[in-house]
């Protein structure tokens, strides 16, 4: 009779896998701070791109990490046609093709050796303007290299009108665009900066929003939608659920949110220490995410929760 009647319903091909590739490894290497989470060889990453498609997922979202001496103040190797990111997205490609919806991670934080998303300026702030051609570059690069998604997530201004001009001249009409729009200057990015090595000094509070503003939130994602969006995303999910809700009220397009690696490792913790039920947790976490209106979930228990939920 609950199922019956239960309102909100999640379907494994609502959920999109995040995953990290790291140059030069051999085998999968394990993060610390996100149990049961890894930084993948190309090889392993490719098994785990089979395993999206056998899971029935919505997509998985490539994160590349390069090794710390390719990284430089321009993040160059993000676009590099031999960079891991781009590698590792022409090998899913072959492995899979079009049977799952292949994302690219568009952001330079992962390549820059200050782990800033954008150039810096003299004085050390973001140059907004002069990052937007390099996002461009790598979102082209991307699609070269097999993307059906590319995914800005660096919140810089203009990024995704820029990012379609540029895919479109090129012929990449097809390639989609999932702007992370409302992306908040969270503390709950902690453990992702681990998986991706990332080098930041000081904190990202001019170019990404302030957690106690909902209205911002809001007039970025019109701001990206009228820009040529064909996705837009809160991020993070579970403690932006409001952001959410009034993000799919006024949305034209599909609304993703993504539950971010310190919601992850706050319930693996508490699951550890047998402080609540896990499974039960990680199901209503997801749930919750969709009832206040996602279209997509990123989470990194989406092959685990694609076995249990919306069965």
């Amino acid at each position: 009779m609950r199922d019956l009647v239960a309102e909100t319903h999640v379907h494994p091909r609502q959920l999109i896998l995040p995953v990290f590739v790291a140059d030069g490894l051999s085998e999968p290497r394990p993060i610390a701070s996100l149990p049961g989470i890894v930084q993948h060889s190309l090889d392993s990453l490719v098994r785990e791109a089979e395993r999206v498609v056998t899971a029935g997922l919505g997509g998985i979202m490539v994160f590349g990490v390069p090794r710390k001496e390719d990284k430089d103040p321009r993040g160059s190797a993000a676009w590099a046609d031999d960079g891991i990111l781009n590698r590792a997205l022409a090998a899913i490609r072959d492995a899979v093709g079009d049977d799952t919806v292949i994302m690219a991670d568009t952001c330079l934080d992962e390549f820059t050796s200050h782990g800033h998303c954008g150039v810096l300026d003299p004085c050390g702030n973001v140059d907004n303007d002069e990052t937007l051609p390099l996002y461009a570059r790598m979102a082209l690069s991307q699609a070269r290299s097999g993307a059906h998604v590319v995914a800005p997530s660096g919140m810089m201004d203009g990024q995704v009108a820029l990012i379609r001009d540029t895919l479109d001249r090129h012929g990449f009409t097809s390639t989609a665009i999932m702007a992370y729009s409302a992306k908040y200057a969270s503390g709950f990015f902690g453990p992702f900066r681990d998986a991706v090595g990332c080098s930041l000094r000081g904190d990202r509070r001019t170019y990404q929003q302030d957690p106690r503003n909902s209205r911002e939130g809001l007039r970025e994602a019109e701001l990206d939608i009228a820009e040529g969006a064909d996705f837009v995303m809160v991020k993070p999910a579970g403690y932006y659920l409001d952001v959410l809700t009034r993000v799919a009220e006024i949305s034209p397009v599909p609304v993703c949110a993504y539950q971010v690696s310190g919601e992850y490792a706050m319930i693996e913790a508490a699951a550890a220490n047998g402080w609540l039920e896990r499974e039960r947790v990680i199901d209503e976490s997801i749930t919750s995410i969709v009832r206040a209106g996602a279209d997509q979930v990123l989470t990194y228990w989406a092959l685990e929760a694609a076995q249990r939920i919306g069965v």
